[in-house]
């Protein structure tokens, strides 16, 4: 029996609001009606037609009419919008500006300049509910925003509780093993969390223009949006960017709700991450839970997900030039940067800007400093570390603990190494002006960052372009320090791998970051202005809109098939999933195969068996006897002749089929092969020697002895290596070692290696399924039986051989020129085959039919030929 809470879940995942307290309020606040709904103009296409593959999707909507509308739109959603929202002094109304910080007011900068850009999020006040209409229609129609209403205690567990208590701890390497870390999991806050990205989907619903539209969703906020956005538009092009770091997988695997979080994002067409190495988590993740592996292809990183191509971006975030170099230009930098250099003459400034956080490090750096001066006296009177701490929202124990240590350290440090006119560590426990921190950053010798776990971090960025200042009109410049800049960067933040001049450290060292900051002071200037240009060339050029500008072009890019390819939902709640395949490809129906089943004079029926006739995951793998019963009932027809084409081994399939005397079987992939129980197994391949298996074998044991879980499947013909037990980021890189060392050993030798679904396998050139195929279908035409029917079965790659060579066999005359020919894959998935079944069940269903269809004809036959001598 499910609990409450969790029914609660499935019915929200399903779209069934009403199952919880907020009565598809749709984030209005207000007596459960949307603000946006009476006064909001809802741009929408005409619902087309969709295969219902389950009663989950009822209601889903997609077309494949094209858009009226030329230009595309970008739909920009996140937690809170580009804008500042406050109460206006008299009381009356709400007064409203840009936010000129926001990252998504900047991004516009490299869109195109015909493209409308829409924005969706929360606000950072708490409108009354009264006052939510008018609004969101003024947010609509001066800054084309559409903000979200969440109600209070909603907002509190969504994002005070799961986003801040759960996720943010968890992404940056905190796992919950106390109260004072994050607590254990709280299933309301998920549920809460859930329902956020509910009604941000319907805000998002509301202005959407499926057909024309780009979705671009950011941060951890939002992680199971791109579920409810697919489930409703299974076409929508959707983008996803996360600006904090992603934990490894095994930290990771430790969140209750991982799969659903996976999966909610591989409704994506497109992720995007700062680095590779969070980049690289993810697609681990991928692997060891879902068992998805990723393929990279002209420098394009992609994971096959049920027939679509999710992409993965690997692109750090930019500063905001114009902005940065407008803001060099205010008369108060340069009056503020005379009064600094005043204040800081004769002294070499370290310089440190952070949120007050417990993951940015700043207790270890003023440790770092303080160890610098005890092992390099000769900076004491000479250098001053400055630290700016900016305020955060919030608390708790160990924030408390960080800030007292921090103030511990400086009072000590300032008690050891002070004296009249210096004092070495100077802290601002309070939030900077933009022009204010510029003007430190001018001053600054060097820039420290020891975060120990960061997602981007823009701080040094924006110190190379206030040290290179900005040029004077005629493009002279200035020749002085603002030419020249150090960083002593953490090595776990986002911008860390594209700062190649900065000298990287582990902050939790505190000896090397002492080294470290003492050398980053001691350079040549010589080497201080190099590293300088080096850094300033790849900020100036790597910048916010250059980042929003490739963005986009690869979100178009990964969404070019949307239109050209036929789509299905299917699943519930998170595990829904859109599967995507060529438009003629479809389900085979038993109705349309019975039909042309009973036309035929002569007909071959080719099945595999693992996968196909029994599941690959029952470990039991003898056939039933109701597949017994169904292969001897089509043997019993005279027009049929049935194949049983496996890779496994004779002797195993020699001894499940025993009971079926005409069935005929192709072990190892074709290399032996009999028609009958009777006959003797015929070899299909001039190959005897065996001598290159003394050859490969040692190299198989050698992969086998080093990775744990493998094993060795020696048949007669061929070497078979699996490790589908292993652990799968280990197996996959041994398998791929292995492929290649193999070729290397068998080079000269008559065999070909080939990898598949976690298996590598040697055997002789020429053995296939689609060798089999033919020579099936060849024998039959020679002694004058040419098939008119051609029944084709299998589900895995091995199979595909079989696939592409029936579907050849018409241009070389093989069967007749009417034949009825079905390649069916099994699952629905990417396949040179036409026709798909859903699973075993599936097709043990429809041969079935053609057996009951065989004993139907056989019997109206017969009475045929007992009616012939009555008539006579």
């Amino acid at each position: 029996m499910f609990s409450r809470s969790y029914t609660n879940l499935l019915d929200l995942a399903n779209g069934n609001l009403s199952a919880l307290d907020y009565g598809g309020g749709g984030g209005g606040g207000g007596g459960g009606r949307p603000p946006l709904a009476r006064r909001m103009q809802r741009t929408m296409t005409t619902p087309g037609t969709l295969a219902e593959l389950d009663e989950e999707r009822a209601g889903s909507v997609t077309s494949d009419v094209p858009s009226s509308l030329a230009s595309d739109r970008l739909i920009v959603v996140a937690n809170i919008l580009p804008v500042r929202c406050e109460r206006r002094p008299d009381g009356r109304g709400w007064s409203f500006c840009w936010d000129e910080d926001s990252l998504l007011l900047h991004l516009r900068d490299g869109l195109p300049e015909d493209m409308e850009v829409l924005y969706v999020g929360s606000l950072r006040a708490d409108v009354p509910a009264a006052e939510q209409d008018n609004v969101a229609q003024a947010l609509l129609d001066r800054f084309r925003c559409v903000p979200a209403f969440l109600p209070k205690d909603l907002l509190d567990r969504f994002y005070h509780g799961f986003c801040k208590q759960t996720l943010w701890p968890l992404f940056h390497y905190m796992l919950p093993f106390t109260s004072d870390h994050g607590g254990r999991f709280d299933r309301s806050q998920w549920e809460a969390y859930v329902l956020a990205n509910k009604l941000f989907s319907q805000r998002v619903i509301e202005v959407l223009n499926p057909e024309d539209d780009y979705i671009w969703i950011h941060d951890y906020h939002l992680l199971a949006l791109p579920s409810f956005l697919r489930r409703r538009f299974n076409r929508l092009r959707i983008g996803f960017f996360l600006h904090s770091p992603f934990p490894s997988s095994e930290l990771y695997r430790s969140l209750p709700v991982r799969d659903e979080i996976l999966k909610s994002l591989l409704n994506c067409d497109l992720i995007g991450f700062h680095t590779f190495d969070y980049a690289r988590h993810f697609l681990s993740c991928c692997s060891r839970m879902l068992g998805i592996e990723y393929q990279s292809k002209r420098g394009y990183i992609g994971l096959d997900y049920f027939g679509r191509t999710v992409g993965i971006k690997i692109m750090p975030v930019g500063i905001n030039m114009t902005q940065l170099q407008t803001q060099l230009r205010l008369p108060d930098l340069e009056w503020r940067v005379a009064d600094l250099r005043k204040q800081f003459d004769g002294k070499t400034v370290m310089l440190g800007v952070d949120d007050m956080d417990v993951f940015k490090g700043i207790n270890l750096k003023v440790l770092a400093f303080e160890q610098m001066l005890r092992t390099h006296p000769k900076w004491q009177g000479r250098a001053v570390l400055v630290q700016i701490a900016n305020p955060r929202g919030g608390g708790g124990k160990d924030l408390e603990e960080i800030q007292a240590e921090i103030d511990e350290s400086c009072r000590r440090i300032n008690e050891l190494f002070a004296r009249p006119g210096y004092v070495p560590m100077v802290i601002l426990n309070r939030a900077l002006s933009s022009v204010e921190r510029m003007a430190y950053y001018t001053v600054a010798e060097c820039v420290v960052v020891t975060a120990v776990r960061d997602g981007m971090n823009l701080t040094p960025y924006e110190y190379i372009v206030c040290r290179q200042g900005f040029p004077d009109l005629d493009g002279s410049g200035d020749d002085g320090p603002r030419r020249k800049s150090m960083l002593v960067v953490s090595e776990f933040i986002g911008c860390s791998p594209s700062l190649s001049g900065a000298i990287r450290v582990n902050p939790w060292n505190i000896d090397t970051t002492a080294e470290a900051m003492n050398e980053s002071i001691a350079l040549s200037e010589n080497e201080k202005q190099l590293r300088h240009e080096k850094h300033y060339r790849y900020a100036s050029s790597h910048d916010v809109a250059y980042w929003s500008k490739s963005y986009i072009h690869d979100l178009e890019r990964s969404c070019r098939d949307h239109f050209r390819r036929r789509c299905w939902g299917i699943g519930l709640g998170f595990g829904f999933r859109v599967v995507a395949l060529d438009r003629n490809f479809k389900k085979l129906t038993v109705d349309s195969i019975v039909t042309d089943y009973k036309k035929s004079k002569s007909r071959v029926i080719l099945l595999d068996y693992d996968g196909t006739l029994v599941p690959q995951t029952t470990i039991n793998k003898t056939p039933n006897e109701s597949v017994v019963k169904i292969m001897n009932a089509l043997c019993a027809d005279k027009k049929n002749v049935v194949f049983i084409v496996s890779g496994r081994g004779r002797d195993s399939l020699e001894k499940w089929f025993s009971p079926c005397p005409d069935i005929g079987i192709a072990a190892e992939h074709g290399y032996f092969m009999r028609w009958t129980r009777d006959e003797r197994w015929q070899l299909n391949n001039q190959c005897s020697e065996f001598g290159w298996m003394q050859m490969a074998k040692p190299v198989m044991n050698l992969y086998t002895e080093a990775t744990d879980g493998s094993y060795i499947e020696t048949k007669e013909s061929a070497l078979v290596w699996h490790h589908q037990d292993a652990d799968p980021g280990f197996g996959s890189s041994q398998a791929k070692e292995m492929l290649d060392h193999l070729e290397s050993v068998l080079a000269n030798e008559p065999v070909c290696v080939k990898s598949g679904q976690q298996i590598v396998e040697v055997k002789p050139q020429g053995v296939s399924k689609g060798f089999v195929a033919e020579k099936i279908l060849s024998t039959l035409t020679e002694n004058r039986s040419q098939a008119d029917f051609v029944l084709c079965i299998g589900d895995d790659r091995s199979d595909e051989d079989m696939f592409e060579q029936i579907g050849d066999i018409m241009r070389r005359s093989i069967v007749d020129p009417q034949t009825s020919l079905y390649a069916c894959t099994v699952g629905q998935k990417p396949s040179k085959a036409k026709y798909y079944l859903d699973d075993t069940n599936d097709v043990l269903s429809m041969l079935e039919a053609l057996a009951e269809a065989s004993e139907v004809t056989d019997s109206e036959e017969a009475e045929e030929r007992t009616s012939i001598p009555e008539e006579a």
